[in-house]
């Protein structure tokens, strides 16, 4: 048990109340008003010392600041540079402003709420190059609120502080409903292709559309990743574009992939492939190099948007090919095993969970085979003419 004693300020009597923590290190709290404030005090750090949840208010000290350097070092280590990149700038922009230097053991939940608010509103403060006063999309306050909240996480589980206030906040902003996808025709798809600037971007248009390859995956190929006789392209690393550099590594779900491709790309492949090494690009830039993303902003101008101008089509991205690939596969189709495998998500469901749109007509079409079958037996269809007959019982 630790000890009670008073001592004598200029606002009258205080209350210091001195206690060993479970380290048998001695410590004491002072600043009670009344003896009984003090004595709940000590009677709650015993009660927490014998359930083992003593939390040292010492720990709490450490600033948020402090704990994001090691949390960041984590996520550099654990994700890759284009998952990284959005998570480092935004601590940079819109968490160190507010949170740096406050520490862990006082952070309140009404100041995380308040916090989202002003960075909904746009009036939080940032270290943005080019100060922007405006409302931030969901999107941006989301990842914001979830770094600050993956740090104070660290913090509970050091035992430095007994929950996390950053979660269960109540005005966490929701994302606006996804436009309906857009996706290409066949006819649409040529056309697309009809209108690139040179053969080398137009077969990498039909590339997308008819494999469902990321555009880092695409850009990424060599030689020797094309089976030309399997028509079968082999996914071992995507070109990732991070802060205007390309970075080359694995695959988004790390693991490599076989895709197949129709045979009427055989032909336009080989073609990409002529008098090249097996370290060369097969979708190289015009003066060598990785073929960079093309800007498809509103307001902006590149070959892609150009292209799609041409071809009398509405603004896509070249995600947006993916999910055409998706499309024509299941037109033709493919099942929802195979769609999975040739698109690289890591399960069936997830595939099931995108593309559910895709497969309306699957439901219809199972009602109908079940009808069919019904109709087709005629023992099943004497007991149903009979009920009908009788009426429904009773």
């Amino acid at each position: 048990m630790g000890s009670i004693t008073s001592y004598e300020t200029r606002q009258g009597r205080r209350w210091r109340v001195r206690y060993r923590k479970p380290d048998h290190s001695q410590t004491d709290k002072r600043g009670f008003r009344t003896k009984r404030d003090a004595e709940l005090f000590m009677a709650t750090v015993e009660i927490s010392k014998g359930q083992g949840t003593y939390l040292d208010p010492s720990h709490a000290r450490v600033t948020v600041g402090e704990l994001a350097t090691g949390w960041l070092a984590n996520k550099e280590h654990a994700l890759k540079p284009s998952s990284y990149s959005p998570i480092r700038t935004a601590w940079r922009v819109y968490v160190e402003p507010r949170w740096s230097g406050t520490p862990v053991g006082s952070v309140r939940p009404s100041e995380v709420e308040n916090w989202i608010r002003e960075l909904g509103l746009g009036t939080a403060t940032t270290n943005r190059v080019r100060q922007y006063k405006g409302p931030r999309s969901p999107s941006v306050v989301l990842r914001a609120v979830g770094i600050l909240a993956g740090i104070l996480d660290t913090a509970v589980r050091d035992g430095r502080i007994p929950s996390n206030p950053a979660r269960g906040s109540s005005n966490l902003p929701r994302k606006a409903s996804k436009k309906p996808r857009r996706y290409l025709t066949n006819e649409e798809v040529f056309r697309f292709a009809q209108h690139a600037p040179d053969t080398t971007r137009a077969a990498l248009i039909l590339t997308l559309s008819y494999t469902g390859i990321r555009w880092g995956e695409a850009v990424a190929l060599r030689p020797e990743d094309i089976d030309l006789q399997r028509r079968r392209i082999n996914v071992r690393r995507t070109a990732t574009e991070v802060d205007g550099y390309i970075q080359v590594g694995p695959p988004k779900s790390w693991e490599s992939r076989s895709v197949p491709f129709p045979a009427f790309l055989e032909p336009i492949l080989e073609r990409q492939l002529e008098n090249k090494p097996t370290d060369e690009l097969v979708f190289r830039a015009r003066h060598g190099g990785f073929l960079m993303r093309p800007d498809t902003s509103h307001s902006r101008q590149s070959w892609w948007l150009t292209a799609l101008r041409e071809a009398g089509l509405e603004r896509l991205t070249p995600h947006d090919l993916k999910h055409t690939a998706a499309s024509l596969a299941v037109s033709a189709g493919a099942n929802v095993k195979a769609l999975q495998r040739m698109l690289g998500h890591k399960s069936a469901s997830m595939t099931l969970d995108t593309y559910a749109d895709l497969f309306e007509d699957d439901l219809s079409n199972v009602a109908e085979r079940l009808n069919e079958r019904v109709v087709a037996d005629s023992g099943i269809t004497q007991i149903v003419g009979k009920m009908w007959a009788n009426g429904p019982s009773a």
